[in-house]
Parts: C-alpha cells; sequence; structure tokens
C-alpha cells in the first residue's frame, strides 16, 4: 500500500489524480492535503511525514504581476523542501512541470527552477525525484479563463457566450485522464524502487494530440449545434473528440438543461419517440422497473449514458464525486424525456410510481467485462 499526498489536492488535476486513486483501494492510501497547509508549518510536517509519495501540483498558472507567480511557485517548493528536512522525511516528490519550461516567461521560469531545486533535494537525502514536463492538459472540470483554453471555450459555448480566437497556433494537447495514468504509473515505479540511492528522473510526457485551436472550436460549435437543440451525440470512436465532448458536456449548468424532453407522435396505433440520435456506436438496453426499485448508483470516467424514460414516473439523482451536492429530476413518460449521465457523476434511477417504469438506456461502448469502467458508489 503506497501512501500518496497531492499538493493542489482540490485544484484541475489534483481532482481527478485524487479520485482515479480512490478507484485503486488495494493498492493506494491517499493522504488528505488542504491548501491552507502551506500557511501552517506544523500541518504540512505532519503531512510529508505521512507520505510514501507526494504529488506536488500547487502553483499560481495567472496572476496580474508576473513577479508574483514566479515568487509563490518557488516559494511553494522552497516550503515542501524545508518540511521534508525537518522532519527527515524523504517521500517519492512527483513535481509537474510545463513545457513552458523552454518559454522567457516567469511561470516556466518558476518551473523549470523549481525542478531543479527538488532534483538537489533528492541528490543530497538519498531520495526519489520525478519530475514530469507537461503539455497543455484538457479535461472535465478545469477552469475557465485558467487552465486551458478548452475550458474556457466549453465554459462560454454552454453559457451562451461567443470565444474569441486571439492567435489561431497548433497545441499539444493531453487529456487529464491520460496525465493522471502517467503520472500513477510512475508513483508505482519508483516508489516501489528497493534501492535508497537517489533517483531522479526527468520524464517528458507525450502529448496525445495535437490540433489548431480553430479546428477545437469548430468541433466544440458542432457539439453545441446538435447537443444542445436535438441532443445527438458526437462520435465518440475516436479518443480525442470522445475526451473532448466529455469535458465539454461537464460545462453545462445540468440542473437547468435536464430533463430533456422528447417530440412524442401519437396516433391510433399507439404512440413513438426517438429517444437517442447518435453518431456514435455503443449499445441501447430497454428495462422494467417495479415501483421502489433504484438502479445503478455507479458511475464513469470515460463511458457517455443516456436514459430516457418512456412509460412511468421516475426520480433520476446524479451527484458528481468528491461533492455533496445532489441533482435530483423526475421524469413521467406522460411527457418522454432523458437524462444524460456525466462522466465522474454517480447516478442512479427509482421507480417512483405505482406501475412498472419503462426506460430506455443507451451507453456509449459495448459492455466489456474486463474493463468495465463502471464504479459503484451511492449517489
Amino acid at each position: 500500500m503506497i501512501k500518496v499526498g497531492i499538493t493542489g489536492q482540490s485544484g484541475f488535476v489534483g481532482t481527478h489524480l485524487y479520485n482515479t486513486l480512490g478507484l485503486l483501494p488495494d493498492k493506494f492510501e491517499r493522504v488528505l492535503f488542504e491548501d491552507n497547509f502551506f500557511g501552517n508549518e506544523t500541518k504540512l510536517k505532519s503531512f510529508v511525514q505521512q507520505c510514501d509519495a507526494i504529488v506536488h501540483l500547487a502553483a499560481m498558472n495567472r496572476h496580474n504581476d508576473p513577479k508574483v507567480i514566479y515568487e509563490t511557485n518557488i516559494q511553494l517548493v522552497k516550503q515542501l523542501i524545508k518540511a521534508c528536512e525537518e522532519t527527515n522525511s524523504t517521500p517519492h516528490i512527483l513535481f509537474s512541470s510545463s513545457t513552458q519550461e523552454e518559454r522567457d516567461n516567469p511561470y516556466g521560469k518558476s518551473k523549470k527552477e523549481g525542478r531543479k531545486l527538488l532534483e538537489n533535494w533528492a541528490m543530497q537525502n538519498h531520495a526519489r525525484f520525478t519530475g514530469f514536463i507537461i503539455p497543455n492538459v484538457f479535461g472535465s472540470f478545469g477552469n475557465p479563463y485558467y487552465n486551458s483554453f478548452i475550458a474556457t471555450f466549453c465554459h462560454q459555448l454552454t453559457h451562451n457566450e461567443q470565444p474569441k480566437i486571439d492567435t489561431d497556433g497548433t497545441v499539444k494537447l493531453i487529456y487529464v485522464g491520460e496525465l493522471v495514468a502517467e503520472i500513477i504509473d510512475q508513483i508505482i515505479c519508483m516508489t516501489n524502487e528497493a534501492d535508497s540511492d537517489a533517483i531522479v528522473n526527468e520524464i517528458p510526457i507525450k502529448h496525445t494530440s495535437e490540433k489548431k485551436v480553430s479546428e477545437v472550436l469548430e468541433l466544440l460549435e458542432g457539439f453545441k449545434a446538435n447537443y444542445f437543440k436535438d441532443g445527438i451525440f458526437p462520435n465518440l470512436n475516436n479518443p480525442f473528440e470522445r475526451n473532448l465532448f466529455n469535458s465539454f458536456v461537464s460545462y453545462i449548468d445540468h440542473k437547468d438543461f435536464f430533463p430533456f424532453y422528447l417530440k412524442q407522435n401519437t396516433d391510433d396505433r399507439g404512440s413513438f419517440v426517438e429517444t437517442v440520435k447518435m453518431n456514435s456506436g455503443g449499445q441501447v438496453s430497454f428495462s422494467t422497473t417495479k415501483p421502489g426499485i433504484t438502479r445503478g448508483n455507479h458511475f464513469h470516467t470515460r463511458k457517455a449514458e443516456r436514459f430516457a424514460v418512456i412509460k412511468g414516473k421516475a426520480r433520476i439523482e446524479l451527484r458528481r464525486i468528491g461533492t455533496n451536492e445532489v441533482l435530483s429530476f423526475e421524469l413521467d413518460g406522460e411527457k418522454p424525456s432523458f437524462v444524460d449521465m456525466p462522466i465522474w457523476y454517480t447516478h442512479n434511477i427509482t421507480n417512483i410510481g405505482d406501475q412498472d417504469l419503462y426506460t430506455i438506456f443507451w451507453i456509449s461502448e459495448f459492455f466489456n467485462a474486463e474493463d468495465p469502467d463502471t464504479f459503484f458508489e451511492e449517489v
């Protein structure tokens, strides 16, 4: 069992890493970190003493005064080193640097110099250090106007604003889930090393896609045009477009967007409703649920999913992993409608009527017992 702490745990990458480690309880124990630990020497020392590995993500990306960015990031590294030295702690430290190291800006300089400081600490204290050089990261729950241009575009498009391209450059990108997998692999590899001598690694993280800014915006505008108006899913077979769509959906105000009402066509033969329009594969299932019964209470990290209520009354609940707010929707088959399940939201459906509930489920992948991407947690 490896005890892992994450500085910047509540941030964009930190949240995804913390939650993903929670899916591997047989390998990792998560050591809680709060932002105020850097303002409290006692808490910071206690934190480093508990950890076998520390992923140092805490950093300032943007500020009106470039000098503040540089000084803040260097200070955070020095505080971490000081806490380790004063407690004789030698955890494996993994540091997130950036391809901006190559640029002559305060953020890039702070990352490069911070990495060098930690390398020196590891060599002097016979510790292990991994320095990641990371390209542009995007994904669900990133902060607009801060983490990436994709976060900004997604926020703007889902809030009826029009994105603007300042420079239509080509950007090297990695999805946050792919980055987290790389970090976890290195935690396992390096932390389990038996050799007590210092091990210092610099690891350039390879980008997984390369796109012009205008290409990304065109895809996102297509998502909005089709999904907002008609609930149409794009083709999700391409990993980049799947990850981009899942990112886009995370910025929707789900409380106001759902349930999405469907057009019901009725004649003397009965009724007909189109429940899922898609440019993707996956599988469609039909179920009946008896009164009072609840299905689900699980979440996915990459699969898109739709629950469409055709007959009966249902309550659908969603809760984002790591938060307490529960979104609750009541659907009635008299007005067929659906709710889509965002990734990293645990969800369920309950028959709240007195008759059988008829539901159509669509999910974006065939079920694979060896890689189900289904994790159980009560809403």
